[in-house]
């Protein structure tokens, strides 16, 4: 299956000049999905995945069914302000800007093996983050996965001691 047929090109989306790959076609069917979410548990087992990590809010569509079929724990990572509990925080820089990114401070146990899901790897400034957060805590970041890959934003560079999977590559 060519998981490219489901995603849609829309043009000057957010932004003139943005080319903005449009996931929800993948999302809405039911076939793209499994075949995207059973190579992302393909990928996890293979890592010997302990609990699935996934940045808001695309994270959780991909990361939640991983672990679930695998029968494992999820992990969310969110804005500020949006984990009810005691949470370690990391704060990074954007092109124009910063943003900060919060896990809750018992999401990981020293040792276990995790490995973050998302639909996107751009800048990799979201998941450096997220890498981060979970290595403060004692995780063992055992590989990143993505849906889609632009590689004219050159993220893999900032995750080179990283084993990363991107099911597609724009």
């Amino acid at each position: 299956m060519n998981l490219k047929d489901y995603i849609a090109l829309v043009e000057d989306y957010p932004k003139e000049g943005i080319k903005f790959r449009d996931i929800t076609p993948l999302l809405g069917n039911g076939e793209a999905y499994r075949a995207a979410t059973d190579a992302f548990v393909k990928f996890a087992r293979e890592k010997e995945a302990e609990l699935v990590v996934g940045p808001e809010a695309r994270g959780f569509i991909f990361g939640c069914p991983v672990a679930h079929e695998m029968g494992i724990g999820f992990a969310p990572v969110r804005k500020p302000g949006k984990l009810p509990r005691e949470v370690v925080s990391y704060e990074y820089d954007l092109e124009y800007g910063s943003n900060t990114l919060c896990m809750h401070k018992d999401s990981i146990k020293p040792g276990q093996r995790v490995i973050i899901v998302d639909d996107l790897l751009a800048t990799g400034g979201t998941v450096e983050a997220t890498v981060k957060i979970i290595e403060e805590l004692g995780g063992v970041v055992a590989g990143l996965a993505f849906l889609i890959e632009l590689d004219d934003l050159k993220g893999r560079e900032k995750l080179a001691d990283y084993d990363v999977m991107t099911l597609m590559n724009y």
